[in-house]
């Protein structure tokens, strides 16, 4: 089969985005309900659906999420007679968590129940950057493109490199980067990483280790001198309507970057927590917070933005 041919349906918004970025746009037949970029790729067949209601607060999300994980249920619904009637050469989707997407578990019926030849099943679970790279490498093999993946990864990685260029040898602002709000989670991962890299120096997460919980003692003691909101999966208006209930806490109202003014709301939809292409552009959303007028990107008021006290 040449890759002309291929059908791709991709159940992880990152994956989209990293076979698009390989030039195989064309090819996805088929998405999960939280594919939405680049533009275009909304006009496919959804596949999946989430259990959780729109318009959540994250206390409310939470709750609900452990509700579903203690009764031995996944958040997400696949429609399987929709997948298989797509007739998908390949499936795109991920091991990294159950909580923020589908993974192969939730399509296991309907591979169970497939007749004629068996899509490949290509699931990403990216620790850090070097294993985000490394799913560029698997997805472009599984298209028959590597070598064009391994030139895709290059470029990128090109980017970033120019980023850290434009800020080395200035002073390092100590970061906490909020991945969830109530309760509070640290973004680890690979986000540690695009923070030492649009230099600054993150706090309380691990590169390569998930995101951990944390409590408001914690962050209050570590006293970060910035704070970068990115909630996962919140568009930087749901981030700010929920600030003013955490605002309120004594220990938020005393820390260094709130006294300062150097808190910021990010979009956590569509950077940060996509281990993607889009990596880069949240590289350069970290710069320009940290190191004004030294680099713009242009993702002020869009990526990013300052909030007031």
């Amino acid at each position: 089969m040449s890759t002309s041919d291929l059908r791709i349906v991709s159940l992880l918004p990152s994956a989209t985005e990293i076979a698009v970025a390989l030039g195989f746009g064309d090819a996805l037949v088929g998405r999960s309900h939280e594919c939405d970029w680049p533009r275009g790729v909304e006009v496919l067949p959804v596949i999946t659906n989430s259990k959780l209601a729109k318009g959540l607060a994250s206390g409310e999300i939470e709750k609900r999420v452990q509700e579903i994980v203690a009764s031995g249920l996944s958040v997400y619904e696949v429609d399987g007679d929709k997948l298989c009637a797509l007739a998908p050469d390949v499936i795109l989707t991920q091991t990294q968590c159950a909580v923020c997407a589908v993974t192969p578990a939730d399509i296991q019926d309907a591979l169970d129940a497939w007749t004629g030849k068996q899509p490949v099943l290509v699931s990403t679970a990216p620790d850090d950057m070097a294993d985000v790279w490394g799913d560029f490498l698997r997805v472009g093999a599984a298209l028959g493109a590597q070598d064009h993946a391994a030139d895709v990864v290059s470029q990128l990685q090109a980017r970033i490199a120019a980023v850290s260029a434009a800020v080395a040898g200035r002073p390092r602002p100590r970061v906490a980067a909020i991945e969830w709000l109530d309760p509070p989670m640290v973004a680890g991962n690979w986000v540690p990483e695009l923070i030492e890299a649009a230099g600054g120096t993150s706090l309380l997460a691990t590169p390569g280790q998930h995101s951990p919980w944390i409590s408001w003692d914690q962050i209050a003691d570590a006293d970060p001198d910035v704070l970068i909101l990115m909630p996962c999966g919140f568009r930087i208006p749901q981030t700010l309507a929920e600030l003013p209930g955490v605002a309120a806490d004594p220990r938020w109202q005393a820390l260094r970057a709130v006294r300062s003014g150097k808190v910021y709301a990010t979009d956590g939809q569509y950077f940060f927590n996509r281990p993607g292409p889009r990596l880069v552009e949240s590289v350069e959303i970290i710069a320009e917070i940290l190191h004004p007028g030294v680099g713009a990107w242009g993702h002020e008021g869009v990526g990013w933005q300052r909030v007031e006290p």
